[in-house]
């Protein structure tokens, strides 16, 4: 039976040769066995690649050998906690390690010299008693990338580009990122429905973190910037100012596309602690199955309160929520 393989396939084959980066040679087969069509002709296709996947991360975790040289840890996944995650990324000295510093319990080194970051750190960001997940990373430039960033980048959940205001050279510095991810099949785009011919690239959702806002007196380099990025989601942001970072924080929330739902126990107050995350579009069924598998199967009825519902409010299981609706469960 023929394999089939369509032509994308080839031009990764191709790289994966050329490739002396372990971590890069990861991806690339990665990226390989998921666009491979899965049938019986490529049966054996798939089992080799998995055994060159296996090999090679046993490769970049393996500690240091007599006589050979030492391999990094594995730093291409995290693992995911919270409502979302989101990783930051930007050129050098752009603020990144900052902006976690301030929103989370983490503590990356802080400097005014580029390159401080050298792996990825991450921490809890709260936000409306939500948990979302942060990843600070080391910077991209043109004569830096580091080749585990990509599997990082493709399997968050959004991105934050962060932008340095005070950098004469802004624009440029934003673009060679941009271009260093394309090169690695990455695509930052301000909408997560957006779609590339070639299924290799993977699109992800991104909104811009325009840092340093206070440094930007004439306001020319925001102004620069949105031209850039004419329909990206853009937040000005300085570490001195509060109010500022909570919106960021408001448009990372909102770009996960996720919703808070509150439980409310017969006859007791809502319990604002600990929100069950929906995605938007939810049903108070959904709600009821995030809190136990067989709770949705014998609910018999909900009574909701929130904005633009009546208090008490009784709805059926097909009920469409809202972010911030309180749910009290009839079973």
């Amino acid at each position: 039976m023929p394999a089939n393989l369509p032509p994308q396939y080839y031009d990764l084959e191709r790289e994966y040769s050329k490739e002396r980066d372990p971590r890069e040679k990861l991806r690339l087969a990665e990226e390989m066995l998921r666009i491979m069509p899965k049938h019986k002709g490529t049966t054996h296709l798939q089992a080799d690649l998995k055994t060159k996947i296996s090999k090679l991360k046993k490769q970049i975790v393996e500690p240091k050998k007599a006589g050979g040289t030492r391999q990094t840890t594995l730093q291409d996944h995290v693992e995911r906690e919270g409502a979302g995650q989101i990783i930051l990324i930007g050129p050098p000295n752009s603020g990144k390690s900052s902006l976690v510093d301030a929103f989370t319990n983490a503590e990356p080194l802080i400097a005014d010299y580029p390159y401080s970051t050298r792996e990825p750190l991450t921490g809890m960001m709260d936000f409306k008693h939500v948990q979302l997940q942060l990843i600070d990373t080391p910077p991209i430039a043109a004569d830096r990338y580091d080749n585990y960033l990509s599997n990082l980048i493709r399997n968050a959940d959004i991105v934050t580009l962060v932008c340095d205001l005070a950098d004469p050279k802004m624009i440029e510095n934003v673009n060679v990122v941009i271009d260093r991810l394309e090169e690695k099949r990455i695509l930052l785009k301000p909408h997560a429905n957006e779609h590339h011919e070639d299924p290799s690239y993977k699109i992800q959702k991104t909104i811009i973190c325009a840092h340093k806002e206070y440094e930007d007196e004439s306001g020319d380099q925001l102004a620069r910037l949105k031209r850039r990025f004419p329909d990206y989601v853009i937040v000005a942001t300085s570490i001195l100012d509060d109010v500022s970072l909570e919106q960021l924080k408001q448009a990372m929330f909102v770009s996960l596309g996720v919703m808070r739902i509150f439980t409310k126990q017969i006859g007791k107050e809502v319990d604002l602690h600990d929100p069950v995350v929906l995605p938007i579009g939810g049903t108070v069924e959904d709600a009821a199955n995030a809190i136990h598998k067989d709770f949705g199967q014998k609910l018999k009825f909900a009574k909701i309160w929130g904005e633009g519902k009546f208090d008490g409010q009784r709805v059926k299981s097909d009920f469409v929520l809202s972010d911030g609706d309180s749910v009290e469960f009839h079973i």
